[in-house]
């Protein structure tokens, strides 16, 4: 019976990764997943086919527990779901007052702060934009800001692309040192697994790594040479911006930035700092002015309902059943390790264990792996699969293998997808030109790591 569970997590999971061929979001399959594999668990468990384990490692049988084994399976769902909801309340703030900044026309000051001409500057400035960016509001979202802004700089498409696939290079291995970069991240921050400073402080330099060498090679090649047309025109300039526009940019990017700090000062989880970011930037977004002559007619074009009907409820939605999906593989008892019964995915993780015995292999090649398949859920997986505490290597080389080795192809992350849809990027294009790019600055960045973490530290 446990194999019907499995399946359907296979079967799900192809069709998240086959979403482009199939010509279906990938939310759909998410959920439909999320919901027959606790349907399958829940009646195998009731009729005694199989145990389940809740994260405290106790493990109920219905036909001998009864009663408490009953509560204790809906005791499992429901933390699972607690600990999903952090996630995707978390998310729902970051994603809304990123929107507010952009109705505000934010971040059109971004754009008259890049003021050059040349290709090779241009892709600097660009990289370190986005990797100092996608630290701060997530790299999805600086994806999107950056690809935005390279349409008003490059008319050409053919070179647009190449900054377009650069961006997502540097965006993701900015998001693998910040607590709120990369969903992958926020997940390990939130669960406990990686503290705020912990990650900054040892995963800082592998991104810097990541990030610099590729954009190193790349601008000795011949797209970045010579120079492009810009429009200098500034009434243009002025045109895009309102009052309004500075204010809401900083005030927005300053709440985001205050979380981690109002997590620490208050032992909170972050989605209750992320709530008073939102409700603060909600509230100045109500009384300020972005014009001139500004009237009641006009500020439904600029309020805070209007940010919420353009943030992306289907990414919400996929999270929610990948999540859930994997926290069933999580609560399904597999097999005995040690004379204690696990869960299927601390049974993987002993399994490849037993098979691959170092762990900083396995972490190399759940990187890799993060390019091919979503990191979402194999990020989900690893906190299933391993027990070690705060701030340990492991969780702060997952939170850069994962982050950055998604670069490798266009499909491996948020960033990626956000681009390729944006500019029409093909995915061969994407193999040939850039993947090799993303795999130099992967492997340099890991070989940092390792080098700081198990030569000059030898941390465990």
């Amino acid at each position: 019976m446990e194999s019907i569970i499995i399946l359907i997590f296979v079967i799900g999971y192809l069709s998240i990764t086959l979403e482009h061929p199939l010509k279906l979001d990938k939310t759909v399959p998410a959920l439909i997943m999320a919901a027959l594999i606790w349907a399958v668990l829940a009646i195998g468990f009731h009729s005694g086919w199989f145990d389940v384990i809740n994260t405290e490692e106790e493990a109920f049988n219905f036909l001998s527990g009864g009663e408490v084994a009953a509560e204790g399976f809906n005791g499992t769902l429901l933390h699972h779901l607690g600990k999903t909801a952090e996630i995707l309340i978390f998310l729902i703030g970051a994603m809304t007052i990123v929107e507010i900044i952009d109705l505000h026309r934010g971040f059109e000051v971004l754009k008259s702060a890049v003021k050059t001409k040349s290709k090779r500057k241009l892709l600097w400035i660009i990289g370190v934009l986005a990797f100092i960016l996608s630290a701060i509001i997530d790299n999805l979202t600086a994806t999107i800001v950056l690809v935005t802004l390279l349409r008003k700089l490059i008319h050409v498409k053919e070179d647009r692309i190449w900054y377009a696939a650069m961006v997502v290079i540097a965006a993701n291995a900015g998001g693998a040192w910040s607590p709120i970069g990369d969903v992958t991240t926020t997940m390990l921050w939130i669960a406990n697994k990686v503290t705020a400073a912990g990650l900054i402080e040892f995963v800082v330099l592998p991104s810097i790594v990541c990030f610099v060498l590729p954009f190193w090679i790349a601008s000795y090649l011949k797209p970045f040479k010579g120079y492009i047309e810009v429009d200098d025109t500034p009434e243009d300039e002025e045109a895009g911006k309102l009052l309004s526009s500075r204010t809401m940019l900083f005030l927005g990017l300053g709440m985001i930035v205050s979380v981690p700090i109002f997590k620490t000062l208050t032992h909170l989880p972050p989605y209750i700092g992320m709530m008073l970011a939102l409700g603060v930037v909600w509230l100045v977004s109500e009384y300020i002015h972005p014009e001139e002559d500004f009237s009641k007619e006009r500020r439904h074009l600029y309020s805070a309902h209007k940010a919420l009907s353009r943030i992306e409820i289907s990414s919400i939605l996929f999270f929610l059943g990948i999540l859930l999906a994997v926290a069933g593989l999580e609560s399904l008892v597999y097999g005995v390790v040690n004379g204690e019964e696990v869960g299927t995915l601390r049974y993987l993780a002993e399994v490849l264990q037993a098979a691959i015995p170092n762990q900083d292999v396995v972490v190399i090649l759940l990187g890799i792996l993060s390019a091919i398949i979503d990191n979402v859920p194999l990020v989900a997986a690893s906190m299933g699969m391993y027990e070690s505490p705060t701030d340990s290597v492991l969780w702060h080389f997952i939170a850069y293998s994962a982050g950055t080795g998604g670069s490798m192809l266009i499909i491996g992350s948020a960033a990626g997808v956000a681009a390729m849809g944006m500019e029409r990027i093909d995915f061969i294009w994407y193999l040939k030109k850039i993947a090799w790019l993303a795999f130099i600055g992967f492997i340099a960045g890991a070989g940092v790591f390792l080098l700081f973490e198990r030569v000059i530290f030898h941390h465990a």
